[in-house]
């Protein structure tokens, strides 16, 4: 029996069941997929203007003539319902709304806490350890700047743990001058403490009053006829000063962010500079998903409210346009941190010096983002030249395998589409059951495991599979699609040319049994270096994660009945894992909750 048609979607109709309130209403298409996602002072008014106006932008008209369907939620204010938009949008990603797709959380630097000698040390992600935390920073390169400053101002350690525990001599850093080696004792834990204080009011700001306290030290070091300290002190407070005139924002004394927003060829950037404290943290771009005829001041609308809605807001934004919804937006940027917070658009003196400049940040990254991506327009079309496909690659794969002598074997699999690496596509597949250094077998497991979801109609089929290795690794691919029945990709090995020199590599052509050479100007070849290469970092950097997180990993996890009080008790007892492959069987049975049958397996476990 065949189904009959869905009927039209009447949005007349529709209109004249919604209420006034404020809420958030979204349109799916006849496939069910989501189109878009709005937020309304009054749902009646708002919902009917995209229904009962006779014309309309191209960009809406598009978008309406796909509605086959409409949901409404209602919020009590108009706030939850901006609240609400964001997060959907962030989580749903609708194909019409404007969408900001950097969402990695931002580093800061990390003061730990609880010890005599604190380290600091870059971090990213959840902060629930002890300690402080100062941030957030605009980029990973602030961070290591400030942090190698911080090493050559106040000398604060930066060793992981575990190092600083376990060192004899002072290290490298000690003698180069940037550390004062406390994991030997040469400094005393008040005179470090000193430096801590220091270092936490230079990164609060507060750099002219640790200036104000070292001159004072070093008149006092002179006076008592200390003229080597006295002088270590004169230094620092000259590199100081150097630093503030470097860094020292004149008219930015309170925490702001500038944000401009430039628009071409249907790409946006939209460009930030931080500053805290007085000092610049740098600037960050970032390039949003557009619709059609989106315009600046929508963009930058929709970027505070996705960005800041989750993170520390300063006390200003100061926007290149007036935003709708800005006073609502404001009270709510304000709830959530916890102080007053301005967004302001027209500015004097030095805040709109700093505006121009973030306009000009924008305009010359979105220039070297639109030549990027025509350069990498170029080398697609390049590619369905050589592998001769009848339409230019969407989307391309590449596989490659890491490993020591076989140890932690890790298979990558990199995506590029027409815009670059697509990163959230990646995947690594730690591989296990095979004979180590067999990387055949490694390959036909991994390929599996990727592909087994294509043919069960899950996830995405590459247009182009690229596999890092010669006429093998081709052959393994070959065996696991034809297993799978996984038909329409282009298979295409990368192996090394006979001087392994970038530009000499053969592309061997799975499907036509023969082999090219594109050569080192080829546009082509540049396309799959790049993905290639892209594809061997990948997999080198996981390996080496789980080769140490392996080696990290206590045999004594492995002894059956040992858990991780059990385990703690041991290692205490014996003051780590050497005392305890130290010790007898009787010696092992000596420790709480360790009978002898336990004690004779540690005891096996331990020496083989």
């Amino acid at each position: 029996m065949q189904s009959l048609p869905m009927p039209a979607f009447d949005g007349k109709a529709f209109v004249r069941t919604l209420t006034t309130s404020p809420g958030v209403y979204r349109y799916f298409d006849g496939d069910d997929e989501l189109l878009y996602v709005g937020k309304a002072g009054n749902l009646k008014k708002r919902v009917g203007s995209y229904f009962l106006k006779p014309r309309m932008e191209p960009r809406i008209g598009a978008m309406v003539a796909q509605i086959a369907r409409c949901e409404i939620t209602v919020t009590r204010t108009e706030g939850e319902a901006l609240l609400l938009e964001s997060q959907l949008i962030k989580s749903l990603k609708p194909r019409y709304n404007i969408l900001l797709r950097d969402d990695k959380s931002y580093p800061y630097i990390y003061l730990s806490g609880g010890e005599d000698y604190p380290r600091l040390a870059f971090h990213r992600g959840a902060r629930n350890q002890p300690g402080r935390y100062f941030g957030p920073y605009p980029s990973t390169f602030a961070v290591r700047e400030s942090l190698s400053l911080m090493q050559k101002l106040f000398k604060v350690r930066q060793c992981e743990d575990s190092y600083f525990r376990n060192r004899s001599r002072p290290c490298l850093q000690h003698q180069i001058g940037r550390c004062t080696a406390p994991c030997v004792k040469l400094i005393g834990v008040e005179d470090y403490r000193s430096d801590v204080r220091h270092a936490e009011m230079f990164l609060e700001g507060r750099s002219s009053a640790v200036i104000d306290e070292l001159v004072g030290a070093m008149e006092r070091a002179s006076a008592a006829l200390h003229f080597e300290r006295a002088a270590a002190l004169r230094d620092q407070v000259a590199a100081l000063r150097r630093l503030q005139a470097q860094h020292h924002v004149q008219g930015a004394s309170a925490d702001m962010d500038v944000i401009a927003c430039r628009i071409e060829a249907g790409l946006a950037c939209v460009s930030v500079l931080f500053f805290r404290n007085g000092i610049s943290l740098g600037t960050r771009d970032f390039f949003p998903r557009l619709p059609l005829d989106a315009e600046p001041a929508d963009v930058l609308a929709q970027f505070v409210a996705q960005y800041y809605l989750d993170r520390p807001v300063p006390y200003e934004l100061v926007l290149g346009e007036a935003i709708s919804d800005q006073e609502i937006l404001a009270e709510l940027l304000a709830g959530q941190a916890g102080h007053a917070v301005e967004l302001k658009t027209r500015v004097r003196g030095e805040r709109a010096q700093f505006l121009q400049m973030a306009e000009r940040n924008a305009q010359a990254s979105l220039t070297s983002r639109l030549a990027s991506r025509q350069t990498l327009g170029a080398r697609f079309a390049d590619l369905q030249r050589v592998l001769e496909l009848a339409e230019p690659p969407r989307r391309i794969e590449c596989f490659d395998i890491s490993h020591t002598r076989g140890e932690a074997t890790v298979a990558s699999c990199v995506v590029f589409g027409p815009e670059g690496p697509e990163k959230s596509h990646y995947r690594r597949f730690n591989i296990a059951g095979i004979t180590p250094g067999d990387d055949y077998a490694a390959m036909h497991q991994a390929l599996t495991r990727r592909f087994r979801r294509v043919a069960e109609g899950e996830g995405a089929k590459p247009d182009v599979l690229l596999i890092d290795g010669g006429s093998g690794q081709v052959a393994q691919a070959l065996d696991v699609l034809r297993e799978l029945g996984v038909t329409g990709i282009e298979v295409v090995g990368v192996a090394k040319g006979p001087g392994r020199r970038a530009g000499e590599e053969t592309l061997i052509l799975a499907s036509a049994g023969r082999e090219i050479h594109p050569g080192p100007a080829s546009p082509a070849l540049h396309l799959v270096a790049a993905v290639r290469d892209e594809s061997h970092r990948f997999a080198i950097s996981g390996h080496r994660k789980r080769r140490e997180k392996a080696r990290e990993r206590s045999v004594l996890e492995d002894v059956p009945g040992i858990g991780a009080r059990r385990r703690t008790a041991l290692l205490k007892a014996f003051g780590g894992l050497p005392g305890v492959e130290a010790a007898g069987v009787e010696e092992l049975t000596r420790v709480k909750g360790i009978d002898r049958g336990l004690a004779e397996r540690i005891y096996a476990a331990l020496h083989g």
